[in-house]
Formats: structure tokens, sequence, C-alpha cells
């Protein structure tokens, strides 16, 4: 079982760094519910070992193409972020105090701070890209104009997968020109 979700979380950021064209250096959130994978209700049935299959399959694929996983927290703590310390001062992120366990910040934000070399818990970021795993709601961490992404790996395991990118803002007006 662990390695199909391998594989199909492999495929699915594969897929979303593809459709998004990001630039190193940019952030990619990814948010969870280990529980979803496993078929049970979002928060009742946190796995760990599916969430860690998970980051295995996309940390190395985010950190060869130069970017920075923000792995959101579950609600019971606010869907706060845990990212690398590098990337918290690279983006001026203000760091909160909490440490994400299994049952309060959610399994895959618990992997993500075991993995990660110093990993801080930020609020809020405002990615450019994101992979949504088990309808975590993702979306208050894009940028302002988020752009879904059909992505062809539908679910991971028993949980619906949906992706985004960002564009800037159109701004202006009728005389306005946008490359």
């Amino acid at each position: 079982m662990y390695e199909e979700i391998k594989k199909t979380a492999h495929c699915a950021v594969e897929e979303l760094l593809s459709e998004a064209k990001l630039q190193k250096g940019q952030l990619i959130v990814v948010g969870c519910s280990s529980s979803e994978i496993v078929g049970e209700k979002i928060g009742k049935g946190s796995t760990p070992e599916a969430a860690q299959a998970v980051l295995e399959a996309i940390l190395p694929v985010i950190r060869e193409n130069g970017l920075f996983l923000a792995a959101q927290c579950c609600e019971h703590l606010n869907r706060a972020l845990v990212v690398e310390r590098e990337a918290a001062d690279k983006f001026g992120l203000e760091i909160v105090s909490a440490v994400p366990k299994p049952k309060a910040g959610g399994s895959f934000a618990t992997a993500a701070y075991l993995a990660f070399a110093d990993p801080v818990l930020v609020e809020h970021v405002k990615a450019a890209a994101g992979l949504d795993i088990g309808g975590t709601l993702i979306g208050m961490h894009l940028r302002d104009v988020a752009v879904p992404l059909r992505l062809n790996t539908k679910k991971i395991g028993e949980a619906f997968v949906s992706a985004a990118r960002t564009r800037p803002k159109f701004i202006g007006g009728a005389r306005a020109q946008y490359e």
C-alpha cells in the first residue's frame, strides 16, 4: 500500500511542477490528510506511515527543483505551516511557537518537521503553487490569484488530489497591457 502511495504522490508532484513552471527558490504548499489517504474521515484516522510515504515521495523532487516545501498543519494548529528556517528568513515569515504531532498538527506536518534540517512553524505563506491531498484547504496559503490545475493523478490512496498554480494579478483598466 505505501509503495503505491509513494508512486502516486511522486506522479502528482511531478505533474504539478511541470504545469506550474516555478522558479527556483519559490514556495510550494502541500496539505495532506493521511486519514483520507487510508479511507478515513479527515482528522479521524491519522496514519504516520501514509504521511511519511507522501513526504518521502515529494520532498526530494521539491528540493531537486530548488523549491521550498511548506507543509500545512491541520486545524488544531490553525493550519500553520512547517518550513525550513531558511525559507522563513528568505520570505520574512513570522515564526510561531508550536511543534506538530500526529493528533495536533497532523502526521504530514509532523513528518516534515522531523525531516527538515531546521524546521520552524509560521502562520501564513503566499505560495506559488500547491498540492492538496484529501481536502485540506490549502487555498489560504496560495498567492491571491490561484489557477486550478487538472492533474492526471486524481487520488493518492483514497484521498482526492487537487492542485493549483498562481499568477500575478492583472491590474489596470482598458489601456493596461500585459505580457
